[in-house]
């Protein structure tokens, strides 16, 4: 893809900002088809999305701080791109609405969230309605957050997936780093 071409939304204005580390993206990799279009609609620092295309894939990044780009809101907007999986670790405030989008667009997507996603009435409804596969570390993994140092998450995670064909419902992943 020449050049890169970075979308905005509007941040919801919560403490969301748990940015991807390159070991959650490293365990992912291995499931994805090369020749997607990947979005990455949360974009934070950009941390997926450069990662993604340092593996070699196409991806349209999504800036959810809202400061660059032209604005987008991936849960109500219509998208007029093209894209194959959606791939991001959305705020975790907003992961009902994100995961309901994600099943409404009718795409492959993962999404990293919190093990504690897999609770809840309205998740449950979507996980028994549409399905859901999980890719699980082994171990916590160790988020970029404001302060710009890395952080030991207090909380597992765990990429939430659909349509990725995955080779069970539950993968466990042996985290070496």
């Amino acid at each position: 893809m020449a050049g890169k071409k970075k979308l905005a939304i509007q941040s919801n204005g919560r403490p969301d900002n748990f940015q991807t580390p390159k070991a959650a993206v490293d365990i992912l990799i291995p499931y994805l088809k090369k020749d997607w279009q990947i979005w990455e609609c949360a974009w934070g620092n950009g941390n997926l999305y450069r990662f993604l295309e340092e593996a070699g894939f196409k991806v349209l990044g999504t800036d959810i701080n809202g400061k660059n780009g032209h604005r987008l809101d991936f849960l109500i907007d219509k998208m007029s791109f093209h894209y194959d999986c959606i791939i991001t670790n959305p705020p975790y405030s907003l992961k009902d609405k994100f995961l309901a989008r994600a099943y409404e667009l009718n795409t492959p997507f993962a999404f990293l969230l919190p093990l504690t996603a897999l609770e809840g009435k309205r998740r449950g409804e979507l996980y028994h309605k549409f399905g859901i596969e999980l890719i699980i570390p082994n171990k916590r993994f160790n988020f970029e957050t404001p302060s710009g140092k890395g952080s030991g998450a207090w909380f597992q995670t765990a990429w939430f997936c659909w349509k990725l064909n995955l080779p069970k419902q539950l993968n466990f992943i042996d985290k070496q780093r």
